[in-house]
């Protein structure tokens, strides 16, 4: 109480102390912000990691919540190592005689031009924007064909039985159709029991510069 009465009689070392509580008030605020900020920050980090590496839970250290590059894929070969794996098809019987029909059809055309199968969209596009890129980065198209400057100019997907069984594949669909349409690369589809190898071989015909 005298405390308080000796403050009150003397009113400029009252707002002393008022402004000297007042700065570490603001202080404590600013450290618990940034204290927040930097958890976001690392939350965010870890989420695009995951995205950019196949969806991989990130793993946590001391410094910032996340392992550096060597200790992220020291994590992968141990889990690799304790795996087993095997060589399996990258075609099914219906889109290895789609490919067939269709690298015979290119190869006629311009022996220039290649055909490659199962290719995902990161590995010939790019966008600025790298949350759009992560998007389409993994998904991948059924058939491309590269030109003699090793450039996708088309893309092909082979709509075989149950393709586009429900929403979720047309979504993704759409996804890639609008991804290669901005680059400029065309988009077409083989129909399953529809398509026949005369109309490929015309589809080709259109497709690929002589």
């Amino acid at each position: 109480m005298e405390t308080v009465n000796f403050l009150l009689d003397r009113p400029l070392a009252l707002l002393l102390v008022l402004a000297i509580g007042a700065a570490i008030g603001i202080a404590v605020e600013r450290l618990v912000t940034k204290a927040e900020r930097e958890k976001r920050k690392a939350y965010w980090a870890g989420r695009n990691a995951g995205r950019g590496t196949g969806n991989v839970r990130p793993i946590a250290t001391k410094q910032n919540g996340q392992r550096n590059a060597a200790d992220f894929a020291a994590e992968q070969l141990k889990l690799v190592s304790r795996a087993s794996f095997s060589s399996r098809s990258l075609l099914n019987k219906s889109e290895a005689k789609v490919f067939e029909a269709l690298d015979k059809a290119v190869i006629a055309r311009n022996p220039g031009w290649q055909v490659m199968a199962q290719v995902s969209l990161g590995e010939f596009l790019a966008s600025p924007d790298k949350d759009a890129f992560l998007a389409v980065n993994s998904k991948r198209v059924d058939f491309a064909l590269m030109d003699e400057n090793c450039r996708v100019v088309h893309a092909l997907e082979y709509q075989g039985t149950g393709h586009n069984a429900g929403d979720c594949a047309a979504a993704r669909d759409a996804v890639k159709k609008e991804a290669l349409r901005k680059a400029g690369i065309g988009y077409h589809e083989v129909v399953a029991g529809h398509t026949t190898p005369g109309e490929l071989r015309a589809l080709v015909e259109k497709l690929v510069a002589r």
